[in-house]
């Protein structure tokens, strides 16, 4: 079966992950990680994309942003894979591809799962094991927003701000909610959502973003079609 083209539209947050080839390293020390955030600030300004969470494991990344333009994250996508890739091959002395093909992503509803995007990626290394409070690992956005660091990278989403009247009360109750963690359900269902490109939100969200694509956005239900009948 052929793929689905990858939806974008404007204005509408993504979540997006990319791995390393058969599940390489993509960085190997911090001058890497340092790298990729650089060319992540300079081609999200260029092509009007807020970035509004990240995280940098060893072998694959995730982003939460928000294009201004349909075309905005592929092409930034495209520029940051493309600029990364010659720098980690000429710096490591090696060649070929880096990424585990095109990069996965999917629109997710604002109200209901933005917060919790930020916090499933915050978590990350986490789950993996690295650190044991989100906190304690540095290339992620999670100390930007608690107000522990100042990372230019970061855009803070409406939604964020909409959290308290003061800088500490926000970041009071971002941290609280990344402490509180995610149920299971929203976290699988944040990790099947961007691997496998549907959009994630509810019934109403979903028929809304429909107007204004003719792809198709969520999985049909399984089993043959119904048999239609002549009245």
């Amino acid at each position: 079966m052929a793929r689905q083209p990858r939806l974008t539209v404007a204005a509408y947050p993504h979540h997006v992950i990319q791995r390393g080839n058969d599940r390489q390293a993509i960085v190997r020390d911090d001058a890497d990680r340092l790298r990729l955030l650089a060319l992540w600030k300079e081609h999200a300004q260029a092509f009007k994309v807020a970035i509004h969470a990240y995280v940098i494991m060893d072998n694959h990344f995730h982003l939460l942003l928000t294009p201004e333009t349909d075309e905005g994250l592929p092409q930034m996508m495209q520029a940051v894979g493309r600029a990364y890739v010659r720098y980690f091959n000429l710096r490591h002395q090696r060649t070929g591809t880096l990424w585990e093909g095109r990069y996965r992503s999917n629109l997710i509803e604002s109200e209901r799962y933005l917060l919790a995007c930020m916090a499933y990626i915050d978590l990350n290394p986490v789950r993996a094991g690295m650190v044991a409070q989100p906190a304690d690992f540095k290339w992620s956005s999670h100390k930007h927003c608690i107000g522990q660091v100042n990372d230019p990278c970061v855009r803070p989403h409406a939604l964020f701000w909409g959290l308290g009247n003061t800088p500490f009360a926000r970041e009071a109750a971002y941290a609280e909610l990344v402490q509180t963690g995610l149920a299971q359900h929203d976290k699988d269902q944040l990790t099947q959502s961007v691997l496998s490109g549907w959009a994630l939100g509810s019934a109403g969200f979903v028929g809304q973003l429909q107007k204004s694509t003719q792809r198709r956005l969520q999985p049909g239900r399984a089993g043959r079609p119904a048999k239609k009948t002549v009245d």
